[in-house]
């Protein structure tokens, strides 16, 4: 087994993880087999009990672990299917030691951070980096490691002594080290600046670890002399210094490192030449290019509580681009902040909610994504009722399903106070129940979490065509709450359909406005398992109905231009020019998304 590490210095945000991951994205392009992990110094077990303000989104794998947005890339990119093991943390390894201590596994010793903690993180290490992860068998060529938060950083010394000790084991061939640095530009002088990079890496040897591989991030491609000043002062060849400049979306990251020669370096200092061949990109390279070229937009108004921080709604944002690349249209997102619809904005600040109201009625598509607590709650109500009584395309993910329910319930069926006992605990018309198997006293890992199988029960509805008129999917879920399976047939009575259930047929699953040009609530996440060369079957549909031209949903439901090349896991499938992220605009978009201003990050 080989590994490379990716760190970071000088300051968080660099994009470590779209480094990582276009590292991975370049040696299977040599014909090598990858896998990745990804380090989270935090105490925290795994990232399900954060908020997305504080860390961003949670993404959920198909073991149910609740992991770092990182992974999310690292499926992206690299088409793989991670366990909740890719993720450590330091709360998981302290457990893991502190546990071993209590069965006495440790003969009395004095258990301390080194060697008992450091010997840990490497086995771990070790044991995850054999297990195949993209349906083949035997273990992958090379494990790509990516080491958060950003070199010196007292969260992270345990790590990086283990790191130390990890690469001294495992010898010169088989380990890489790729430092990702700023490189500043100071507008008064014009000029790049090198010693904040020269700092991080005098930090970074003074612990134990040497860097083979700079990655710069600039503005703008490195000057030679520049190049010759960190080679000399960071002890790493000029030809092993690479730079990660702006771009219009991350898509190009990849071919900058493969222009600059990066995955000869990777393959030199891991003893690989003889094996791998030239990296081919070409059908990577096409794709980066179509998308620059997109003209006719198609605009989605998300309708949620953290609008104000997009990596909250990483995913889905992802998935909206893989659907709109294949349907050939540039995505403009219009953030709306679901408290701004409501009545309340509307006495306090006027100009607020007519804003919010202009943005939602503006839009070709409605989205409502998941989420919890109840702040913004009667303002996705709103949203939906808007796009259920206007015709106007909607996808509702888990909160977003529940929503519309309630909605349903309150409108169509005339229950005045229909809520979630989530919000209402005394509500008289519980549309959605907490689920009987949750826990309300321990909030980790007590979800209902990971892939669960899905049945049609339908089989002539927008949906089953979509997936490619399959009996089931298999989708992620993350939900405490269900709909209320005693209400079922008053709702189908009055129109709403509940096409898609689980095995046991009380769990709702998908709904459905068969009148509808397209209404439809999951209660499962499908942006988790969309990939840029296989969107999501219910994206694709969102954004098929909001642009009826040549991607329209004719045929029951099929779609005309993008070509199914089979099912996978059940899914209607499609091969799609891809759309962009960003390290940086140029352009005035982000992450390949034109937004109302709110921000889009990488």
């Amino acid at each position: 087994m080989k590994y490379v590490l990716v760190t970071g210095g000088v300051v968080s945000g660099l994009g470590k993880g779209v480094t990582a991951s276009s590292i991975g994205l370049l040696l299977q392009a040599c014909g090598l087999r990858v896998t990745s992990i990804k380090i989270d110094p935090y105490l925290n077990t795994d990232a399900g009990t954060m908020s997305p303000f504080e860390h961003g989104e949670v993404f959920v794998l198909d073991d149910g672990g609740e992991v770092d947005l990182d992974l999310g890339n690292y499926e992206r990119f690299l088409d793989l299917t991670l366990t909740r093991d890719n993720n450590i943390t330091t709360g998981k390894i302290y457990q893991f030691v502190i546990d071993k201590e209590r069965r006495g596994d440790y003969l009395g010793k004095t258990v301390q951070v080194v060697p008992h903690i450091t010997d840990a993180i490497q086995e771990w290490i070790e044991r995850v980096a054999m297990v195949p992860v993209d349906g083949k068998e035997g273990p992958a060529d090379v494990c790509v490691i990516e080491l958060g938060g950003t070199i010196g950083d007292i969260e992270s010394m345990p790590f990086i002594e283990a790191l130390g000790q990890f690469s001294y084991r495992v010898g010169p061939g088989n380990f890489c080290l790729v430092h990702v640095s700023l490189v500043p530009v100071l507008n008064v002088v014009g000029e790049q600046k090198t010693k904040p990079t020269q700092h991080s890496v005098r930090v970074l040897r003074g612990q134990g670890l040497t860097p083979n591989i700079l990655a710069c991030r600039s503005t703008k491609p490195l000057e030679e002399n520049v190049k010759a000043k960190l080679a000399q002062f960071c002890h790493v060849p000029a030809e092993n210094i690479v730079t990660l400049y702006d771009v219009p979306n991350i898509w190009h990251v990849p071919l900058l490192l493969r222009d600059q020669k990066a995955h000869e370096a990777i393959l030199k200092e891991l003893n690989l030449q003889s094996i791998a061949r030239e990296p081919n990109l070409k059908e990577w390279t096409t794709r980066t290019e179509i998308s620059s070229t997109l003209h006719d937009s198609v605009r989605i108004a998300m309708v949620g509580k953290y609008t104000g921080l997009s990596d909250a709604y990483l995913s889905v944002l992802k998935a909206l681009l893989h659907a709109s690349v294949a349907c050939h249209r540039k995505l403009v997102v219009d953030w709306v902040a679901a408290g701004d619809l409501e009545d309340v904005t509307a006495k306090e600040t006027p100009q607020v909610h007519k804003a919010a109201w202009d943005l939602l009625k503006g839009a070709d598509g409605v989205l409502v994504p998941g989420g919890f607590g109840d702040r913004g709650v009667q303002g996705k109500i709103l949203a939906a009722k808007y796009a259920r009584e206007n015709k106007v395309p909607f996808l509702g993910i888990c909160l977003g399903m529940q929503i519309a329910v309630i909605e349903f319930a309150r409108s169509v069926l005339g229950m005045i106070d229909a809520n979630s006992t989530e919000f209402d605990p005394e509500t008289t018309s519980p549309c959605v129940i907490f689920m009987p198997e949750g826990s309300k006293t321990h909030m980790g890992g007590t979800m209902r979490l990971g892939s669960r199988r899905t049945y049609f029960k339908v089989t002539d509805c927008k949906s089953a065509k979509l997936y490619g008129d399959v009996a089931f999917v298999d989708e992620r879920h993350r939900h405490r709450y269900e709909v209320n399976p005693d209400m079922i047939s008053q709702f189908e009575s009055a129109g709403l359909s509940f096409v898609g259930r689980d095995e046991t047929g009380r769990r709702m699953e998908i709904i459905e406005l068969p009148a509808h040009p397209y209404f439809v609530g999951v209660q499962f996440h499908p942006e988790f398992k969309s990939r840029p060369g296989k969107p999501s079957a219910l994206f694709l549909g969102l954004i098929a109905a909001c642009r009826r031209s040549d991607t329209s949903l004719p045929n029951k439901g099929h779609l005309k231009k993008p070509v199914a090349n089979g099912t996978s896991n059940g899914h209607f499938t499609v091969k799609p020019h891809q759309n962009g992220h960003a390290f940086k605009s140029s352009n005035g978009s982000l992450n390949g998304v034109y937004s109302n201003g709110n921000g889009v990050h990488s």
